[in-house]
């Protein structure tokens, strides 16, 4: 069963039923709530949306951005994702400045494209500050690599309490673009016992070969001994647009750091802070509402290079409704 997809859809009618009236800096206005969390049981697929289409691959170009350490969008904008194009020209067009030979400022159609084929403009122009590259791979421009902390932490003390990454830095937070929205993740691991650990292998050989009745011997001590679950905290959630590409991501981020330790992906959970619809998501919303959820899709993770943010990986059997079109407000 999908519960996901539940889940997100009574989120909605949370906020449309019990939300208050917010100003926002976007100047757009809001429904917001607060303090509310979301769960999801990895056993239960991919946790991509279905009851609307989601860029997926969008969202794994932005993840693998935040690995390598990058922070600029030439990155995305030449491996088509577009998220961040509105921060960066909304800071080229406060910071713009006439010259003899540019009197006015590019519109954001020529501002993408001066990304894509001047380098310079691109290094000028298309850096976003210290955010979450920055600080997961090298906090406050230090030798301090977060990630590579995480890998190494839960292949030497995978009960440790200490399993976190922190984007939330408050000295530089008037250097970045924008601040953090999901500002910290936590990771916690579990021995499996032997029946989870048999239920593992079995499944992932039915996968594999398709057969429904099947009778195999595993090799038990090549399967994973722990599970791992991942908790991601959220001071802003934008919650049509934002929130489900938030879930999908931090779910690939569970699914990459679990093959790269080999362990079983567990729990996903978002703790959320400011819960909101802007004011012109909520008839989208209550359309997403009506909509019936289908079975989640699933994720293989073939091969994973945690710290050079590259992975090969295949979305199967993902239906799903028909896209909503939104405006992001920036």
């Amino acid at each position: 069963m999908n519960n996901l997809d539940y889940a997100y859809q009574r989120l909605l009618s949370d906020i449309i039923d019990n939300g208050v009236e917010k100003n926002d800096r976007t100047g757009t206005g809001t429904i917001s709530v607060f303090g509310r969390q979301i769960r999801h049981n990895m056993s239960e697929g991919y946790p991509l949306l279905t009851t609307k289409k989601m860029a997926f691959r969008t969202m794994v170009v932005e993840l693998l951005w935040f690995l390598r350490g990058d922070t600029n969008i030439k990155y995305l904008v030449d491996n088509g994702c577009h998220i961040w194009d509105g921060d960066a020209y909304k800071n080229y067009r406060n910071n713009f400045e006439p010259t003899p030979w540019q009197f006015t400022p590019y519109t954001m159609d020529e501002f993408i494209e001066q990304i894509k084929i001047d380098d310079e403009f691109a290094r000028d122009w298309g850096d976003l500050g210290p955010i979450y590259g920055t600080q997961w791979r090298e906090w406050n421009y230090t030798d301090i690599d977060q990630i590579a902390n995480l890998i190494n932490d839960l292949k030497t003390n995978p009960d440790s309490r200490r399993l976190m990454v922190n984007a939330w830095n408050v000295g530089e937070l008037d250097s970045m673009v924008l601040p953090p929205c999901h500002y910290g993740f936590q990771v916690y691991t579990r021995e499996l016992t032997s029946q989870e650990r048999f239920d593992y292998g079995y499944e992932k050989v039915k996968r594999e070969t398709g057969l429904d009745d099947i009778k195999v011997e595993l090799n038990m001590d090549a399967l994973p001994k722990r599970a791992i679950s991942l908790m991601w905290n959220q001071r802003s959630v934008d919650t049509f647009l934002g929130l489900p590409f938030n879930i999908a991501s931090y779910g690939l981020l569970l699914e990459i750091i679990a093959k790269k330790v080999n362990m079983v992906p567990d729990e996903l959970i978002g703790n959320l802070g400011d819960v909101h619809l802007y004011s012109n998501h909520i008839e989208q919303a209550k359309e997403q509402i009506s909509r019936k959820p289908f079975k989640l899709p699933q994720l293989e993770i073939n091969e994973v290079d945690v710290l050079k943010g590259e992975v090969e990986l295949d979305l199967k059997n993902y239906i799903y409704h028909p896209s909503i079109k939104a405006s992001l407000s920036n």
